[in-house]
């Protein structure tokens, strides 16, 4: 599947995943960014996309990770990790980057998955 769809009483979202660049927590509420600064807002918790991405997506669920309790980043977007500056860097190299405020112990773990 290349989309996600979230659906609700007045609303239905369908998602090309590859495009999504990351989820933000906002109370009972996300924010979906997309890679073309397409906006979103789905009235689910940040726990609650994250299984709709389990549900939906299986194994390419794993595209996506949760980055502390703020945010779920698609991972082919990283591209800096700074650990002195608490900010994480999602860029597609070309058109955006968004500069995310992640805590210390959050990059670390990103830093040696990527490193792996």
């Amino acid at each position: 599947m290349n989309y996600i769809i979230f659906n609700s009483r007045d609303q239905l979202l369908r998602l090309e995943i590859s495009k999504i660049v990351f989820f933000e927590a906002d109370g009972n509420y996300t924010k979906i960014v997309m890679g073309n600064k397409l906006k979103a807002v789905v009235t689910l918790s940040l726990s609650h996309v994250e299984k709709a991405l389990a549900n939906q997506l299986k194994e390419q669920a794993a595209g996506f990770m949760r980055v502390g309790k703020r945010f779920i980043i698609n991972r082919k977007y990283i591209y800096e990790v700074n650990i002195s500056r608490q900010c994480l860097v999602l860029s597609d190299f070309n058109q955006f980057a968004f500069q995310l405020p992640v805590s210390k112990a959050a990059l670390k773990t990103i830093k040696e998955l990527i490193v792996k």
